[in-house]
């Protein structure tokens, strides 16, 4: 704790010491003068001056104070002053003065301006710059005064600047206006100078006018002298020159021709070379052309026509897709259609072929038996199947010429005949069971041939005998 206590005690009076330094220290601006007094420390110095900068015033031994550098214009309007040849004079004036910034100056600036405002300054200044105009208007002639305003101001300016060193100030402008007399002297020098350069003027305008007629007499001379010889030199001139003109026209007739040839080749030239171009650029315009049009035409029929291909082959492959998928389906079907089918059929034949060999098991295994038995089965369907065969004609009725003389063997008529032949014609159950290979017993009908052909022979006789009553009726 009693370590933390002295480094806060140590901090608390540096930061003292820095609040204390910083509040004596004096910083000096630009525009002002620094004067520091007191105790310096130099023997014989009562101030230090500095521009610019700053420094530490120490209390009660020192202090300090600033000089204004502001620039103070003063008025002068000196009248009566005289000059070397005791003419009184009028010279108004404008000064410009300021606080000096050379070091020996600022001291004296230091010890005799320090405390003084601006106006006690400017009032100070106007009397030492009346007193030093005086003085140097008293060691010039007022012709020197009036014509070398340089020099005038250059002897005041010399003046005051010594004097204005001894209170701390330094002289920045001077400007002199019109000077004036109270006796007239120095108008009358003007009148005098203008009077002299009028005179002047005068003699140089005689001398000019003199000059100028004796010139203009030399002039006439030479001019008749030489009208003459130019007249003499102007004919044999105009004679060389009408030849020069002749020859001169000759040549530019010629060269007229020679240029208008060339011209007219160089046109013929220019003119062809401009169709050739011409010709060329119309080539060119119409290859571009061309090639627009084909582009056009390529892409309004072309791509078009590409466009609408492609569209078919998708539309026409999609088709394809489609009928072939369908054909594909119907295939498929077809096959499993068929295959169910023969399935079907392969079952039916198995049963059959199991119902045929369980029947020939039944009667004994005697095939022909069982086919026999089969075949019986199916009879009247053959019946039914051969009475259709004649069931769908139609006969109206039945001519017959007969002259009465029977050509048969049995004596019959040509009806009987007919009839015969006409049941003849159907075939026996025993031939059709035969053509297929079966042979039928005996029982199940074996005909007669002579017993069918009396038979049918009685049929005719009484279809005859039916037929002649009808016509006697």
């Amino acid at each position: 704790m009693a370590v933390i206590g002295l480094v806060i005690g140590l901090v608390a009076i540096l930061l003292i010491a820095v609040l204390w330094v910083a509040s004596r220290y004096r910083r000096c601006p630009s525009d002002r003068v620094l004067v520091v007094y007191g105790r310096i420390g130099g023997l014989g110095e009562s101030a230090r001056c500095m521009h610019g900068g700053g420094a530490l015033v120490w209390p009660i031994i020192q202090d300090s104070a600033y000089l204004d550098l502001t620039p103070i214009p003063i008025e002068i309007r000196l009248q009566g002053a005289l000059s070397q040849q005791n003419i009184r004079v009028n010279t108004p004036a404008t000064f410009t003065v300021g606080v000096s910034t050379d070091p020996g100056v600022m001291q004296n600036a230091a010890e005799r301006l320090l405390g003084l405002n601006l106006s006690e300054i400017e009032n100070l200044a106007r009397d030492i710059i009346f007193g030093q105009m005086r003085v140097v208007i008293a060691t010039m002639p007022i012709e020197e005064i009036n014509a070398d305003r340089e020099k005038l101001i250059a002897n005041i300016s010399d003046s005051l600047d010594i004097e204005l060193r001894k209170v701390g100030l330094r002289l920045i402008n001077v400007n002199i206006q019109d000077i004036t007399d109270e006796s007239g002297y120095i108008d009358a020098l003007g009148r005098e100078a203008a009077a002299r350069a009028i005179n002047e003027a005068k003699i140089k305008v005689a001398e000019q006018e003199r000059d100028g007629d004796i010139g203009s007499a030399i002039a006439n001379k030479e001019q008749r002298i030489q009208v003459a010889s130019a007249n003499a030199s102007a004919t044999e001139g105009e004679n060389e020159a009408k030849v020069q003109v002749a020859r001169s026209h000759s040549t530019r007739r010629q060269m007229e021709a020679e240029a208008e040839r060339a011209a007219a080749a160089a046109e013929r030239v220019t003119t062809a070379q401009a169709e050739k171009e011409s010709f060329k650029a119309e080539a060119e315009a119409e290859r571009s052309r061309a090639e627009r049009d084909k582009a056009t035409q390529h892409a309004n029929v072309v791509v078009p026509a590409e466009v609408e291909r492609e569209r078919i082959r998708t539309i026409a492959s999609a088709e394809a897709e489609q009928i072939r998928l369908i054909k594909g389906g119907e295939a498929d079907g077809q096959r499993l259609m068929m295959e169910a089918e023969a399935l079907g059929l392969l079952a039916l034949l198995s049963r059959r072929a199991e119902g045929l060999g369980s029947l020939v098991e039944k009667v004994g295994g005697d095939a022909q038996l069982a086919a026999l038995m089969l075949i019986a089965e199916q009879m009247p369907n053959l019946v039914a199947e051969q009475v259709k065969a004649i069931s769908n004609l139609k006969i109206d009725q039945v001519t017959v010429w007969d002259s009465g003389n029977g050509n048969g063997s049995g004596g019959g008529g040509s009806t009987a005949n007919f009839l015969a032949s006409l049941i003849g014609s159907l075939p026996p159950i025993q031939e059709l069971a035969g053509k297929v290979g079966v042979k039928l017993p005996a029982y199940l009908g074996e005909l007669d041939d002579e017993t069918l052909s009396a038979k049918l022979r009685q049929a005719a006789d009484g279809i005859e005998a039916g037929e002649g009553d009808a016509e006697s009726d």
